[in-house]
């Protein structure tokens, strides 16, 4: 008799065990000549060579298929073992799969040009409307290049403007005041990466969630790095902020024009860095509208109230 050690990586072992540890009972009853037992993401087996080699087989397939799908379920467990290849979830221009296993696809011309021209260039600059996608597929991307080993990192900021509000008038600590601004990344976060798997990720710094100003002095490798809400950056920020790329690091920046929150006195950086970057080579912009807007119907009627006013007080202002 022999023993083997395997260690699950980059999953979460609650999705692969199942709940109740169904998936881990159902795994053992398919295997009765082994002894196994698990804790965590270590599985230990104790039985012979030949049943040995083909459990562990089996198992790679089980962690390839559950770090891809995000999900693990009976009937996929025992094709597995038998030797079949599971039907497969995957349907075209999937960027990643969420904690449910609902795949996550561009939806609408302008989020797949954003996917595509991901591939192609170091940076990209997406700017639209609320709604239209632009953070959340940007944030799809850059998991998916964690999954598939092709950067080490994910790095998320945002400038900390106040949207009408006095950051200092919020209770807590300088984290707890940060805290709020970065939660819509947090939310795109939890919905692609398991919750174990993804506190894991933020203990050990391959995700990192921080405000724009603790970018300064930094050199960022191997990465994806995420700059939302650019609107809300001043010329030297946005400056600072894509000098800090570094190599086989990748940038995606994300913002609306309409919604700049800078004193009246301050130009919005985002708008200055697209005439001074317009045209140079590795240097995509992708324009999305009220056409891609994904959440309710009211959002986009709501888009377009706004545009009406905008355009009625500018004609006021020009007579």
């Amino acid at each position: 008799m022999i023993e083997k050690v395997i260690v699950l990586e980059d999953i979460d072992p609650v999705v692969f065990y199942g709940v109740n540890n169904a998936n881990f009972q159902l795994i053992k009853a398919l295997y009765p000549k082994l002894r196994i037992m698990a804790r965590g993401n270590v599985i230990k087996v104790w039985g012979n060579e030949e049943d040995m080699e083909s459990f562990e087989q089996s198992i790679l397939k089980l962690e390839n298929y559950c770090r891809e799908y995000n999900s693990l379920k009976e009937e996929v467990i025992i094709d597995i073992f038998n030797g079949n290849s599971p039907l497969s979830k995957r349907t075209d221009n999937v960027i990643v799969f969420s904690v449910t296993g609902k795949p996550i696809i561009p939806r609408s011309s302008n989020q797949l040009k954003l996917v595509e021209e991901f591939e192609k260039n170091d940076l990209v600059i997406a700017i639209g409307p609320a709604g239209s996608g632009k953070t959340y597929t940007a944030i799809a991307l850059a998991v998916r290049a964690l999954k598939n080993k092709e950067k080490k990192k994910i790095i998320l900021c945002r400038p900390a403007v106040e949207a009408g509000e006095k950051l200092g008038f919020l209770p807590g600590d300088m984290r707890d005041k940060i805290d709020p601004y970065l939660q819509p990344l947090y939310d795109a976060l939890e919905d692609m990466i398991p919750a174990a798997k993804l506190q894991e990720y933020m203990d050990t710094n391959v995700i990192q969630i921080a405000p724009l100003a603790f970018m300064r002095g930094r050199t960022l490798n191997d990465a994806v790095v995420i700059l939302d809400e650019a609107q809300n950056t001043t010329t030297q920020q946005i400056k600072m902020f894509l000098t800090r790329m570094g190599m086989n690091t990748k940038m995606i920046v994300t913002g609306d024009m309409t919604q700049i929150d800078l004193p009246s006195s301050q130009r919005s950086g985002l708008v200055q860095a697209l005439q001074i970057l317009k045209g140079i080579k590795g240097i995509s912009v992708i324009e999305l509208n009220k056409s891609d807007i994904v959440r309710h119907k009211l959002v986009t009627r709501i888009v377009e109230a706004y545009e009406r006013y905008d355009k009625k007080k500018k004609e006021e202002t020009d007579r």
